[in-house]
C-alpha cells in the first residue's frame, strides 16, 4: 500500500509539473502519506516529552544528608516547636492586652522571657523567629539565637510576608515574599538558622476553597521549599486549612486532602527532597461555627486518615498547628492522634504558638515580677505536649492558667 501511495504521488507531480500551481491529485497523494508522517512525528514528540519530564538532579549527597538531620532532629520523641513568628503587628495586639505599647524593647522583653526559661529544650527541639527576633539580644547582650543553640534548640524562621487578598476570588488569599527569598534564606543561614516556614492558609466556604487557590497554594509553597532547600534550610510547609466557617468535619477532610494531594504534586515538580523538608498542616476538625464540636478521637481518625491519603511516607514528621483551639484541646488532640490505631508512617507531633503561650501571657500580664511564673506556665504547656505527642497524657494532668480559653480568632494573622 506504501509503494502504491508513493508511485500514485510521483504521477500526479509529473502531470503537474510546469503548471505552477498544485491539483487535487497531488494534494491527494499527500493525504494518503498523512497518517503515517503523523505516527513518526508522534513518536518523536513522546521521546522529548519522556526526557524533559524525567530529567533533573537531586541534591548533593552532602546537602541531603544536612537537610535529612535536621528534619529529623526537629520531631525527636517527645519534643516540637515553639513558634514565636507573629509579625510586630500580631504581637502588638497581644502586648496591648497587658497593658503595654508596641514598641521594639517591650517585643523584645517578652520573647527573653521565653527563651530563656530554664530546661526548656526539654521538649521543644526547634522554635521559629520572626525576622526582628534573629538580630535581637538578652538584657546581656547575648543574641536569641545563641541562647537556643546553648539549649540545643535549633533555630528557625518564618520567610513568608503574610497573606494578601487573591484578585477575582471570594475573600480567598495568596502568601506573598517569593521575590527576594533566596537571598533572605542564604543570609538566615548564616546567622544561625537551619529551618524556615511558610504559611499559605485556605477558607472553606460554599464555593471555596477554589481550584485557583488551591493551585496557589501548592505552587508557592513548592517554589518556596526548592529555594530553602538550595540555600541549605529545611522547609517547613504549612497548608493551613481554617477554623473559620460552620462546616462538619467530613468537608473539612475532603477539603485537607484535596490541599495535600496538590501539595505533594507540587513538590514533586519541583523536585523538592521529601527527607529534608516538614509539613505543619491543620488538624481535621469542624468548622467554629459547625453545631458539634468533635471529640479528640474523630478528630484523631479524620486527621490521620486524610494525611495518609496524602503525605509520603518520605516525609520525617509532621508537626501540626494548633490553630485557634485551647490549650488544652491542641493537647487532648495531638493526644489522640498519637493513640489512634492506625498506620502513621511519620513522627506526629506539634509546632503550636497560642496554644503553648496564652497561659504565659496572662500569667507574665507585662511585669518583670511574673517572669518565673510565666515560665512555669510555659514549661507546663511544652510538657503537656511532650507527652502528648508521644499518646502520654491524660487529660487534667498539667493545669494551666488558660488552658481552657479558645485562641481562635476569625481571619487570624500571625
Amino acid at each position: 500500500m506504501n509503494c502504491d501511495h508513493s508511485a500514485r504521488a510521483e504521477r500526479a507531480k509529473r502531470a503537474c509539473r510546469g503548471s505552477g500551481r498544485r491539483c487535487a491529485r497531488t494534494d491527494m497523494a499527500a493525504f494518503h502519506d498523512m497518517p503515517r508522517n503523523f505516527m513518526i512525528c508522534l513518536n518523536v514528540t513522546r521521546q522529548i516529552v519522556k526526557r524533559m519530564t524525567t530529567y533533573f538532579s537531586y541534591p548533593e549527597p552532602a546537602l541531603q544528608a544536612e537537610l535529612k538531620k535536621t528534619a529529623e532532629a526537629i520531631v525527636v520523641p517527645g519534643k516540637g516547636i515553639l513558634a514565636v513568628d507573629e509579625a510586630n503587628e500580631g504581637i502588638g495586639k497581644l502586648l496591648a492586652a497587658v497593658g503595654l505599647v508596641n514598641t521594639e524593647n517591650n517585643r523584645r522583653r517578652y520573647r527573653q522571657l521565653l527563651f530563656t526559661t530554664k530546661n526548656l529544650s526539654e521538649h521543644v527541639s526547634g522554635v521559629i523567629l520572626f525576622d526582628e527576633t534573629v538580630y535581637q539580644k538578652t538584657d546581656d547582650g547575648t543574641l536569641f539565637i545563641d541562647v537556643l543553640k546553648k539549649q540545643n534548640i535549633i533555630p528557625g524562621i518564618k520567610v513568608d510576608r503574610d497573606a494578601v487578598p487573591l484578585f477575582l476570588s471570594e475573600g480567598e488569599v495568596t502568601t506573598q515574599g517569593l521575590d527576594d527569598l533566596g537571598k533572605r534564606c542564604a543570609n538566615y543561614k548564616k546567622l544561625g538558622c537551619r529551618f524556615a516556614k511558610w504559611r499559605c492558609p485556605l477558607k472553606i466556604g460554599e464555593n471555596i476553597p477554589s481550584v485557583q487557590a488551591i493551585n496557589d497554594m501548592a505552587q508557592v509553597l513548592a517554589r518556596y521549599a526548592s529555594v530553602c532547600q538550595s540555600e541549605g534550610l529545611v522547609p517547613i510547609v504549612e497548608p493551613d486549612v481554617l477554623l473559620d466557617g460552620d462546616h462538619d468535619i467530613v468537608r473539612a477532610q475532603k477539603v485537607t486532602e484535596v490541599a495535600l494531594a496538590a501539595l505533594y504534586k507540587a513538590l514533586n515538580d519541583h523536585h523538592v527532597f521529601l527527607e529534608g523538608t516538614l509539613i505543619k498542616p491543620n488538624m481535621v476538625s469542624p468548622g467554629q461555627g459547625y453545631k458539634k464540636k468533635a471529640t479528640p478521637e474523630e478528630v484523631a481518625k479524620a486527621s490521620v486518615t486524610a494525611l495518609l491519603r496524602g503525605v509520603p511516607a518520605a516525609v520525617p514528621g509532621i508537626v501540626f498547628l494548633s490553630g485557634g483551639q485551647s490549650e488544652e484541646e491542641a493537647t487532648l488532640n495531638l493526644n489522640a492522634i498519637n493513640r489512634v490505631q492506625m498506620k502513621k508512617p511519620w513522627a506526629l507531633t506539634f509546632s503550636y504558638g497560642r496554644a503553648l503561650q496564652a497561659s504565659v501571657w496572662k500569667t507574665w500580664a507585662g511585669k518583670d515580677e511574673n517572669v518565673a511564673k510565666a515560665q512555669a506556665e510555659l514549661l507546663k504547656r511544652t510538657k503537656a505536649n511532650g507527652l502528648a505527642c508521644q499518646g502520654k497524657y491524660e487529660e487534667g494532668l498539667l493545669t494551666s492558667s488558660a488552658a481552657d480559653k479558645s485562641n481562635f480568632g476569625k481571619d487570624y494573622k500571625y
